[in-house]
């Protein structure tokens, strides 16, 4: 068998696979975007997940983001959800004991990644046009979560979340 061939149809092979990824039909019905978070609470995020594709994880009431990817349909819909899965380190587990002391590690590991909660949760996707930026969703006090879909900052006017950055754990929060 000839090398310049094998060689050229490989190419070709390539060429022919790297096209057909990079470009978009004009009928596509899905878009994809960044999957981001802000934190409003003192409880670290360990990780967020949006219908099963990973995101950031956040430091207590910080940001994150363009995490790949979130597939948003290129029409807004009515009833139109997302499933957010997230986990959070309260944490409650006792002080670092260094490393030393094996069996006092382990048992500090142990209990720190037993103290983590998982939650989920389906939220409503608020309407969009054609622009918009992924999905940012908020982290709020007693595992609530609010999602939006706009290019603006937070803590712009146009921003649509109006909850301020720091919040404060309530004593109790209400029964699901």
């Amino acid at each position: 068998m000839n090398m310049k061939k094998v060689i050229t149809g490989f190419t070709a092979l390539v060429l022919l696979m790297i096209s057909g990824c990079s470009q978009a039909k004009d009928d596509d019905d899905y878009t994809s975007g960044d999957i981001s978070g802000i934190n409003h609470t003192s409880a670290a995020i360990n990780y967020v997940k949006v219908n099963g594709y990973g995101g950031p994880n956040i430091s207590p009431f910080g940001d994150g983001g363009g995490y790949c990817c979130v597939m948003l349909p290129t029409h807004w819909y009515a009833g139109l959800k997302a499933k957010i899965d997230w986990e959070v380190d309260p944490h409650t587990a006792p002080p670092f004991p260094g490393y030393e002391d094996r069996s006092k590690f382990s048992a500090w590991k142990t209990a720190v990644q037993g103290s983590f909660q998982k939650h989920s949760t389906i939220v409503d996707i608020p309407q969009y046009g054609a622009k918009r930026c992924g999905l940012t969703v908020h982290f709020l006090p007693c595992n609530q979560i609010k999602v939006t879909t706009v290019c603006d900052g937070y803590g712009t006017p146009n921003y649509p979340i109006k909850e301020p950055r720091h919040m404060e754990d309530p004593v109790s929060c209400p029964v699901k």
